[in-house]
């Protein structure tokens, strides 16, 4: 078996183009059948690995965690200097410090507008902040504006609703809301991993990082950039 890394490696993101179609990662390609990686489920299968989605948390469970996600990267945000707020989060990546914070409320977002009949295209969550959003206490002022919405939608949700088995149109399949879901919830809490070690690196120690405790439940790669 040849692994290739298409982020890293030269011509990687080329080659997965042609063979596959794809421009977006994680995917993994083996002879003709490809698993998107925002999905756990398919792409275990196809790695011939134990299926994740056995101890899946409760759609109640998730909302809890993506509460404390989202009150973790609001505090995070903030931290950042405002002279250091638009350098790239680590060096041979393109993504700023800004746009990273953004997007750990922006993936809530994108969910949001899933849920109200929005397909959860490939690029839905990776737009830029706009110029308004130009400091860290404007991004945290956002993500809790987004999660001033969550309580809203998750009050307003008919107890027969909070299943959350209605099927979303996203570009890896129709799915469940309840696995787009937690994708999201572990999509930001992952992002704000990230974070936390980026602002060590710049000696500041980061305000109540996501604990392993808060973490618990959701399926998050090892590493910290996957």
């Amino acid at each position: 078996m040849v692994v290739i890394d298409v982020l890293n490696e030269l011509g990687g993101m080329d080659l997965l183009a042609n063979r596959c179609g794809l421009r977006k990662v994680p995917v993994l390609a083996m002879g003709d059948q490809v698993a998107i990686g925002q999905m756990l489920d398919p792409f275990a299968k196809l790695a011939g690995l134990p299926m994740p989605g056995a101890q899946r948390l409760s759609p109640e469970q998730l909302y809890k965690k993506y509460e404390m996600v989202f009150a973790c990267g609001q505090r995070l945000a903030r931290q950042f200097p405002a002279d250091r707020f638009r350098e790239r989060v680590i060096p041979h990546r393109e993504r700023l410090i800004r746009t990273l914070c953004y997007h750990v409320f922006r993936i809530g977002e994108a969910f949001l507008e899933t849920w109200g009949g929005a397909e959860y295209g490939a690029k839905i969550a990776d737009n830029e902040p706009p110029e308004s959003l130009a400091g860290g206490d404007d991004v945290a002022r956002y993500g809790a504006s987004v999660w001033a919405r969550y309580e809203v939608w998750w009050q307003s949700l008919p107890l027969d609703e909070r299943a959350l088995s209605k099927v979303l149109k996203t570009y890896y399949g129709d799915t469940a809301a309840h696995q787009v879901f937690e994708r999201v919830a572990w999509h930001s809490a992952q992002h704000c991993r990230q974070l936390a070690a980026v602002l060590e690196s710049m000696n500041v120690m980061p305000d109540r990082p996501l604990t392993p405790e808060d973490l618990a439940g959701l399926p998050l790669p090892d590493r910290l950039w996957e």
